[in-house]
């Protein structure tokens, strides 16, 4: 399942946020480590990933939302002078984010 997601990974690149990197949030990395032991590696090292590092901006937006991938996710996904339509979040669990002011790319294929 990890490397067909990983496969669609590209096609998301290119579909959606062309010229640029998958970025991907060390929080968020962190949570589907927890969960599919293995995942951050695999991730990390795929050509086109940005991993983010969690700095005192992204600390500070932590206390906002549930858990620390959701809240490091939006606001990786907030529109930045390098990214100025924000980021497009990868999910499996589409319905988290329902609510919330950001645009979704759905992996259930």
């Amino acid at each position: 399942m990890l490397r067909r997601r990983s496969r669609s990974c590209p096609r998301a690149r290119g579909e959606f946020v062309a010229g640029r990197s998958l970025y991907a949030p060390a929080c968020a990395l962190v949570e589907a480590d927890r969960a599919r032991p293995g995942t951050a590696e695999h991730l990390a090292v795929l050509p086109g990933i940005t991993v983010l590092d969690l700095d005192l901006a992204a600390a500070l937006a932590l206390a906002r939302q549930n858990t620390w991938a959701a809240a490091h996710s939006q606001y990786a996904a907030q529109p930045t002078p390098d990214r100025p339509d924000g980021a497009i979040i990868a999910t499996t669990a589409p319905k988290r984010w329902e609510d919330e002011p950001v645009r979704v790319l759905v992996l259930n294929a």
